[in-house]
């Protein structure tokens, strides 16, 4: 009779510390989630759009489909590069990931 309280009692605290053990495990796993994956991404985003909003007139850059050309003018969400003498074309800024020196 004692044994079977007893056991009971036991069993109701193993099973409280097993709900807090799986809320750690639930904020640790979204803590690594957050650093190795949320964050970064939204680092390289904002470098993104600091990237494309210093184009200006004259850069080279490298495209998305990876064409290399030179900007010719620049308007509020298109970009026009420059891929060979007296060749345009028109293109989203969003487009362009990178800038050559």
């Amino acid at each position: 009779m004692v044994s079977e309280a007893y056991a009971m009692a036991g069993g109701a605290a193993q099973g409280g510390q097993q709900g807090y053990e799986g809320l750690i495990m639930l904020v640790a796993m979204f803590a690594i989630f957050y650093f190795l994956l949320i964050r970064p991404q939204q680092k390289r985003a904002k470098q993104h759009k600091e990237l494309i909003g210093n184009l200006k007139q004259g850069d080279t850059i490298v495209t998305a489909g990876g064409i290399h050309g030179k900007v010719a003018s620049v308007e509020e969400t298109t970009v026009t590069i420059e891929v060979a003498t007296g060749v345009k074309i028109k293109m989203n800024r969003s487009s362009v990931t990178e800038v050559k020196q």
